[in-house]
């Protein structure tokens, strides 16, 4: 039965990232057909668009059941972004950081990463948290709405989302939002979450820690093509880039959805465990960064480091 869940798991990821890309795609088409403008659709539906596979995990499994795989992957997703995705972009290309994301995205990571500790150190995950992710992410976007206009260009990875954005038709962008969102919440629904939760009882393993690890490495797939694809071709910004503000919308967007929907306990295990280690690789990515003598960019050796610590906390989750 174990092979059947991860037969169901792997066409769930497929399916849920296809759709999200239909979704977002025939979202923005239609508000630009209507005259919504750049900078908003960019802000909106393009960089929000980049979690909508874990968001619509998490308003599944909090609607459904007890938040596990929502918590779990909000969190595991962060620590496969850097570990998994940047560790092995890394180790192909290294990675110098953009000045944007050293002057402004960085430091808000930073700062969302230990607001999500001040708020989880209880190990209670409620509505005030949400409230206060919420308030965050909206005060991130209000000064990226400022910054953009100051300087009349959108943060480079927004622009690129923007120029493989199609042109269609108000019908045809219409008919395809509503085909994306139909098989996002049925792939969610009944390729992900029940087949995770019948996973973790094959496994005997906890429900939350399915969630940070396998459905986690699935949903962070797309991030590692994306950044991948991006390094290769040069843009080192939008690397970085897209997995810093990934990491933002986890914390601030993917998490409010259980503690707004269906507040929920962690234990103290998932606290030190996982928030520890997405923590960890915050401030290491940090240092890579900002540290005394710190070259600024992402080495192949660092981003083995990465990766080694990413395949420990896998070892660490199972053993």
């Amino acid at each position: 039965m174990i092979w059947l869940w991860l037969i169901l798991l792997v066409a769930g990821f497929v399916l849920l990232v296809w759709s999200a890309d239909l979704f977002v795609e025939g979202t923005a088409a239609l508000a630009r057909n209507i005259g919504v403008s750049d900078l908003f659709i960019g802000l909106t539906a393009v960089s929000i668009g980049t979690s909508a596979p874990e968001i619509f995990i998490a308003i599944t499994d909090s609607f459904k059941f007890e938040p596990d795989i929502a918590i779990g992957n909000a969190i595991g997703s962060n620590v496969a972004n850097m570990g998994l995705v940047l560790g092995i972009t890394a180790m192909v290309v290294p990675l110098p950081y953009d000045k944007r994301i050293l002057r402004s995205e960085l430091p808000m990571l930073l700062i969302a990463t230990v607001l999500a500790g001040i708020c989880l150190v209880d190990l209670y995950l409620g509505r005030v948290d949400g409230i206060i992710f919420l308030t965050l992410f909206g005060f991130i976007m209000y000064r990226m709405v400022r910054s953009s206009k100051k300087s009349e260009q959108l943060p480079d990875e927004l622009e690129t989302a923007l120029s493989d954005i199609p042109s269609m038709g108000t019908g045809r962008s219409s008919l395809q939002a509503v085909i994306g969102l139909v098989v996002l919440v049925i792939s969610a629904n009944y390729l992900i979450v029940a087949p995770a939760r019948s996973l973790a009882g094959a496994l005997h393993v906890e429900v939350f820690d399915v969630g940070a690890t396998i459905v986690a490495v699935g949903t962070s797939l797309p991030e590692l093509v994306v950044t991948l694809r991006a390094a290769i071709k040069g843009g080192y910004g939008i690397a970085i880039g897209n997995i810093v503000g990934s990491n933002m919308l986890n914390l601030l967007v993917v998490l409010s959805v259980p503690a707004l929907m269906r507040p929920a306990r962690l234990t103290l295990m998932e606290f030190v465990t996982d928030y520890g280690m997405m923590f960890l690789l915050t401030v290491v990515i940090a240092l890579f960064a900002y540290a005394v003598g710190a070259k600024k960019v992402i080495t192949r050796l660092e981003g083995a480091l990465l990766l080694a610590a990413w395949v420990g906390y896998i070892v660490l989750k199972y053993t």
